[in-house]
């Protein structure tokens, strides 16, 4: 199909995809979203391989390599640093067929924004959809309208239009834990350049991952109640309470973040939900399946979606709404078993059962890297592009 105009609702790593794929593929792409300014949410993600070649498939894997971290080895550790478990990851590389890359999430936005050649209008918050036989319209709050062949909803874990798409209202899940997350200057004395980092016990997580710029990329993880309060002035004083009695470099994090620049979001999922088309409008990305972040999935998802997606569009003329109906089959079979695989892995970690929580700890002990590395592939092989 041809000459098609796509409306995205969101800028996002989704949105952004979506729209850079679909450009590629001849398509007319406008995107809008409901902040006034673009700012990444959160500070860093872990693309793993999956999310990676969707990139290298767009032209833009030179430009990923720029801005991602060179991670070839991850590590477990106890709270008071002895080691677990030393996973070489080249081997995982040389099976997918491509090298992981971490990456500050401002410097991923910052790159899709320049390989999206369309405008992003901002200030544009949609709160309604109107279809009819030869198109769809989104209505913004104030008053503006944008209509296109379809309209892709990459608004996010809270989404809007999801309501629209289910004719039901889908709240996001609490994970179970709170995340504190932030960039520091990489240094030895806190991991090596090269490494994952991650310390665990009592159901909290220490990580640290490298970024370009020579940062790393860190976040804790402490199960709390959903609504603690949250306070940057107190961030340190909190974490130094969770975390005290753990290794140094812990301690050394915890003295070197800067409370201003950290984000600390209640982790949430959705779904699996069972649709996500309607007509014309397709969820993409966290609106259709927000994932916890204990699998490193959640951009990844976006990405495979935007891909899929123009996929579908540019190699049907049977029209949109049946291309849209074989993205769903598709996306909803691979991102649903990601939601759920991440949830059970988010409790595993956190301590939803203290018992499973103590069992993965001696399993981390005694497994062979090589059983690390493969459920890492499985999950990166399962994706559109082997």
């Amino acid at each position: 199909m041809h000459d098609l105009k796509v409306v995205i609702i969101g800028a996002g790593i989704g949105g952004l995809t979506a729209g850079i794929a679909l450009q590629q593929a001849g398509y007319e792409v406008a995107i809008y979203d409901r902040v006034k300014e673009l700012r990444p949410a959160g500070a860093g993600i872990s693309m793993w391989s999956n999310g990676v070649k969707v990139l290298n498939r767009l032209g833009l894997g030179e430009k990923m390599a720029q801005i991602g971290g060179k991670m070839e080895r991850m590590e477990y550790r106890t709270k008071i640093g002895q080691l677990l478990n030393d996973i070489d990851l080249m081997p995982l590389i040389q099976q997918v067929g491509q090298r992981p890359y971490p990456v500050a999430r401002r410097d991923l936005q910052q790159m899709l924004l320049a390989a999206f050649k369309g405008e992003v209008k901002l200030d544009r918050k949609c709160i309604a959809v109107e279809e009819d036989a030869t198109g769809v319209t989104a209505i913004f709050e104030n008053g503006d309208k944008a209509r296109g062949d379809l309209l892709v909803a990459a608004d996010g874990v809270r989404s809007i239009l999801r309501t629209y798409v289910l004719g039901r209202e889908v709240q996001p899940k609490y994970g179970g834990y709170i995340n504190w997350n932030g960039l520091v200057a990489a240094d030895e004395a806190l991991a090596p350049p090269n490494t994952w980092a991650i310390y665990v016990g009592d159901c909290k997580r220490a990580s640290l991952m490298p970024v370009a710029g020579d940062r790393f990329y860190f976040f804790f993880d402490v199960p709390l109640p959903t609504g603690t309060p949250a306070n940057p002035d107190n961030y340190k004083a909190e974490l130094k309470e969770h975390f005290a009695g753990w290794a140094e470099p812990v301690q050394l994090l915890i003295e070197r973040l800067d409370p201003n620049t950290v984000a600390r979001p209640e982790i949430h999922d959705v779904g699996p939900i069972d649709s996500y088309v309607r007509g014309r409008v397709a969820l993409l990305g966290d609106s259709a399946h927000a994932t916890c972040p204990d699998l490193g999935q959640g951009g990844c998802q976006a990405m495979e979606d935007g891909l899929v997606l123009s996929n579908y569009l540019s190699t049907t003329n049977l029209g949109v709404e049946y291309a849209l109906k074989r993205y769903e089959t598709e996306r909803k079979q691979r991102a649903n078993a990601v939601v759920e695989k991440a949830r059970q892995r988010a409790e595993q970690i956190h301590g939803k059962d203290p018992q499973v929580t103590q069992l993965w700890y001696e399993q981390l002990a005694k497994e062979q890297p090589s059983d690390v590395t493969d459920a890492i592939a499985k999950v990166i092989m399962a994706g559109p592009l082997h």
